[in-house]
């Protein structure tokens, strides 16, 4: 009779395993309350149509340039601003 407690105690180990692992993943998954985007949303399409003031202004062809002129990569301070007025 002993065998049978322990055999359950032992199962009753993986089990609650899975169980928590089963109760983690629904609770940051949320699968079943999340926006389905494709299905819930209408997007109207509108003809595209060019404004006459556009005009060409350079073309760069194939990848012979490595970073685009007037980049700010290095320059962190004036990429990224702080909200709130404070710049110190």
């Amino acid at each position: 009779m002993s065998d049978d407690g322990g055999l359950g105690l032992l199962l009753l180990g993986p089990a609650g395993a899975a169980g928590l692992y089963w109760m983690l993943y629904r609770y940051y998954r949320n699968t079943d309350k999340s926006h389905a985007f494709e299905r819930e949303t209408t997007v109207d399409a509108k003809p595209v149509t060019g404004d006459h003031d556009d005009h060409k202004v350079d073309e760069v062809k194939g990848t012979r340039e490595t970073r685009i002129r007037g980049d700010n990569v290095s320059e962190y301070r004036k990429r990224v601003q702080r909200i709130g007025g404070d710049t110190s």
